[in-house]
């Protein structure tokens, strides 16, 4: 209440101020340049002084744009961080405070006071703003390698109980997020909301995965990209570029599709670059590249007025995103992570009958890799425009971890019976996969490069085990013995598979049972392991990766009485009964496990290309 008291009194006191003049401020007409420049202290500010901001309101060169300073609104953002409250006129009278104008650097008598960084609620009539001091900017070079804990990123999305289930992981947050009819609240003066700029994205990924952005208080825009975005080296004239007052991008995605964060540039000292005035994310350090933004023009609103930009050229590498702005290097290059996506339409007669390929990288994040691997993945099934009701979707995946064996990713995702879009479905497994590469390890592994396969296929692809034959079901250990089994297809005849099932030659005497199951049942225990456990070595994350099973395969395993113990994703099979005593009384390990009372020996397994669902147990005697 005391905060809300101070704004409005300083808003009335806008009335009081004498008539506003382009006329009565210096240096109106000279926009300002790259290099050291004066700082206007904030102890010195008082109501009714006059000022000039810089922006770019349509192309790339900046417009000036008359300040008149309200006040001071003392401790707004922390102890010792206030926020200095103004006015805008001229063209910002029309547009009033427009996402990306974040950064826009205010002077008074040709010295810098700060950046634009915060607007007045929704609705308001006049172009109110809130100015980040240039010092409390300045002060980003000052913090070490710790990251903030009130970061903005995909899990902090609230998932609220919804009338329908949801998935677990991310593909929960973006339905959750979707789902939700609420607009969040916005507080009296709140930091201008960096526009997400998606390129390249068709109507339903945007409608998919705009709610992550706009929960985490960023609005999407469309907008577009050069084609020199595609390249992560710094253009020839980086060092003339991001004067400031002009428009600058943090690059999340590039290439084929972009993604891209916009603000204003405040500060220029010729090679470190400062800007927007507020956090984009708040991730703390970070390695993402920057690049210029043309504005095509500022859409004016009472509501959200947003610029519209086309990204071009990368000129640097973003280093901080603070909590009172962001920090860049100019000529620096930033990892991302190169992507090659084929995408193919198949039909009835098994024949391509479309197909397109798609590049772009993407922004290293542990928790934003992830979720922008999904989008991208989603985006790229959009694209070609052959959803149906019935296709099942076949995906292999290669992923180069510099210094680790390559990982291999196979899966169908067939139309399940729930309201999620099969490509959504398939979208957050894969989304899922970096999840658990990125976020289960101490140090983010560096991707050379990610290469996938997307086909999509006529019909539902569904394969039931139903059931299993053996001629005689007294064995002898040692030996091999054929197995017929049975699954049913979504449509059409029963498929019979015969496979040999090896029977191992220390098998003890008496009944024993061969398992023909799915991956699912086969790795239930070793997933729930998996969740108890966090993983803290990237090579034992790669061969996890690799080791786990596909679902369009039938799994065969010899089941045995013996306890499996699965302990920090490692499997310990048919533990002898004073082993698991020990591992129980807590005198062996540190860690939480989990055991079944029974041991799954998987002896081999059956490509299908459909999905296999389901499980069936054939009861066998060891003479």
């Amino acid at each position: 209440m005391l905060r809300r008291a101070v704004v409005l009194s300083l808003l009335i006191s806008v009335s009081l101020l004498p008539a506003f003049s382009e006329t009565a401020v210096p240096n109106m007409t000279i926009a300002p340049k790259a290099g050291q420049v004066e700082l206007f202290p904030e102890s010195d500010v008082k109501p009714g002084m006059k000022g000039v901001a810089w922006t770019v309101f349509q192309g790339s060169k900046p417009e000036p744009m008359p300040v008149e300073i309200i006040g001071v609104w003392q401790n707004a953002w922390g102890p010792k961080q206030d926020i200095i409250v103004a006015k805008l006129t001229g063209k910002a009278s029309r547009t009033n405070v427009a996402g990306g104008m974040s950064g826009s650097p205010v002077y008074i008598d040709g010295k810098l006071l700060g950046a634009i960084s915060l607007r007045l609620s929704v609705f308001s009539p006049d172009a109110i703003c809130g100015i980040t001091p240039i010092q409390l900017m300045l002060d980003v070079k000052e913090f070490d390698q710790s990251r903030p804990s009130d970061s903005r990123t995909p899990d902090k999305v609230q998932i609220a109980d919804a009338a329908r289930p949801l998935p677990e992981g991310l593909l929960a947050r973006v339905m959750a997020a979707s789902s939700s009819g609420n607009l969040p609240e916005t507080p009296m003066m709140a930091p201008i909301a960096t526009p997400i700029t998606m390129s390249g994205f068709t109507d339903d990924s945007i409608k998919e995965f705009a709610p992550i952005f706009n929960q985490l208080g960023l609005a999407v825009a469309q907008g577009g990209a050069g084609g020199d975005l595609d390249s992560t080296t710094p253009a020839t004239d980086w060092a003339t570029s991001m004067q400031p007052g002009e428009s600058i991008a943090a690059v999340l995605v590039s290439g084929d599709m972009t993604m891209t964060g916009g603000g204003t540039v405040t500060y220029n000292d010729g090679k470190r670059v400062l800007a927007f005035g507020h956090p984009m994310f708040n991730l703390g350090p970070v390695d993402m590249p920057i690049a210029k933004d043309s504005i095509i023009t500022t859409l004016a609103s009472s509501y959200q007025p947003t610029k519209m930009g086309n990204a071009t050229e990368v000129v640097g590498a973003l280093r901080q995103d603070r909590h009172s702005g962001i920090e860049g290097e100019l000529g620096a290059t930033a990892q991302m992570i190169p992507v090659t996506m084929h995408v193919r339409s198949f039909d009835r007669a098994n024949s391509i009958r479309k197909s397109r390929d798609f590049h772009f990288n993407v922004f290293v994040d542990q928790k934003w890799t992830p979720y922008l691997m999904m989008a991208t993945l989603f985006n790229s099934l959009s694209n070609l425009n052959d959803f149906s009701e019935e296709a099942t979707y076949r995906l292999h995946g290669e992923l180069q971890v510099q210094g680790q064996q390559r990982i291999e990713l196979t899966t169908m995702q067939a139309p399940a019976e729930t309201p999620i879009p099969t490509p959504m479905l398939l979208a957050g497994w894969w989304g899922d996969k970096f999840n658990r590469l990125f976020v289960n390890s101490n140090k983010l592994p560096k991707l050379d490069a990610v290469n996938v396969t997307v086909d999509l296929l006529p019909e539902r692809r569904i394969a039931q085990i139903e059931s299993a034959w053996i001629a005689d079901n007294k064995v002898t250990p040692g030996t091999e013995v054929p197995v017929k089994v049975f699954l049913k297809p979504y449509r059409g005849e029963r498929i019979e598979r015969t496979v040999k099932v090896k029977i191992p030659a220390g098998l003890g005497h008496g009944e024993h049972e061969i398992l023909f199951s799915d991956a699912d049942t086969l790795s239930r225990f070793q997933n729930i392991a998996s969740s108890l456990n966090r993983i803290e070595d990237t090579p034992q994350t790669v061969a996890m990766l690799n080791e786990e099973r596909s679902n369009n395969r039938l799994y065969v395993s010899l089941i045995e009485s013996q306890p499996t113990v699965y302990s920090d994703e490692k499997v310990l099979p048919s533990l002898p009964a004073s082993v698991l005593n020990v591992m129980q009384s807590g005198r062996a390990t540190n860690h939480e496990f989990v055991s079944s009372p029974e041991s799954a020996r998987e002896q081999t397994s059956v490509p299908f290309d459909e999905v296999v669902t389901g499980n069936y147990s054939l009861k066998v005697y060891v003479n």
